[in-house]
Parts: structure tokens; C-alpha cells; sequence
């Protein structure tokens, strides 16, 4: 489904700050509050909007390690073998299938580089994992957590 501008500038204003009122809304897009609703509640019904969630600073939580890894994976092995395998580690933040040699990129939070690393172990030795290769991340400079056209 292809959002129309309307549609789209709700969005955003939600993904910037999912608490903010439909009022709010409906006075940065023009609309009346409960014809924002009536959107909000139509792009719910249609799986465009997934949720409501709450953004938190992985350090407060004791995540102060941060790094991506690498999967090469054995042959034949699909996507949904990868899902599978990654889904049991709370540690993986988010993982996708990617062009280039790698076959999939995990982002991990860990407590300390001695947990990032057990993690990495236990990834590695998965059945579908060929190898691996890891970076870790010194600084992050940008992170962008909306979505839509900006407004």
C-alpha cells in the first residue's frame, strides 16, 4: 500500500514522538483530531502502522557494547533458518540478509566486550554459520528512528 502525503506527514509525526495527540497532529497536518484518528486508525487496520513502541538508550539498560556481525552462511541455508537461529538471542538487536559476501548483518548489544564475545562464540558455532566476521562500534554518530517523509 502506498501512502498518499496525508498519510504520510501522521506517520512521521508519530514515529518522532508516538505519545503526541491526535490534536497535535491534526495541527501539523491540518486535519481535525478525530479525522486523525480515523487515519491512525485505518493505517493500524491496514498493517501500515505495526505499533506503538518506546525508544531506551541500550547503555541505561547496561548495554554499553555495541557491535554488527557478519554471517557467511553453509549452502542452501534460507532466510527463515537464519530468523529461527538468531530470534533465541536477546542480545541481537536486528538482523537482515545483505548483498555482498556476507549473507546476513546482526547488530548485538552486549553488557562488556567479554559478553559481546560469547555471543559472537555462540553465533559462530550455529549450525547454518560457515563464519563470521564482527566490528564493534567506538561512537555512533547518527541514528534516525522515524519513519515517513519528514514533515
Amino acid at each position: 500500500m502506498r501512502l498518499n502525503d496525508l498519510d504520510e506527514r501522521i506517520v512521521h509525526a508519530l514515529a518522532e514522538d508516538a505519545r503526541r495527540s491526535y490534536a497535535d497532529i491534526g495541527s501539523l497536518v491540518g486535519l481535525s483530531a478525530p479525522a486523525v484518528k480515523r487515519r491512525v486508525d485505518r493505517l493500524r487496520a491496514d498493517g501500515v502502522i505495526t505499533g506503538f513502541t518506546v525508544r531506551v538508550d541500550p547503555g541505561a539498560m547496561g548495554w554499553e557494547t555495541e557491535g554488527f556481525i557478519e554471517i557467511h552462511a553453509r549452502s542452501n541455508t534460507s532466510p527463515e533458518t537464519i530468523k529461527r537461529g538468531l530470534a533465541r538471542y536477546p542480545e541481537v538487536a536486528s538482523a537482515s540478509t545483505v548483498t555482498g559476501e556476507a549473507d546476513a548483518i546482526v547488530q548485538v548489544f552486549a553488557s562488556d566486550m567479554r559478553h559481546f564475545e560469547r555471543v559472537l562464540e555462540r553465533i559462530a558455532g550455529e549450525p547454518f554459520v560457515e563464519r563470521t566476521k564482527s566490528v564493534l562500534v567506538l561512537s555512533p554518530l547518527l541514528r534516525r528512528f522515524s519513519s515517513g517523509a519528514p514533515a
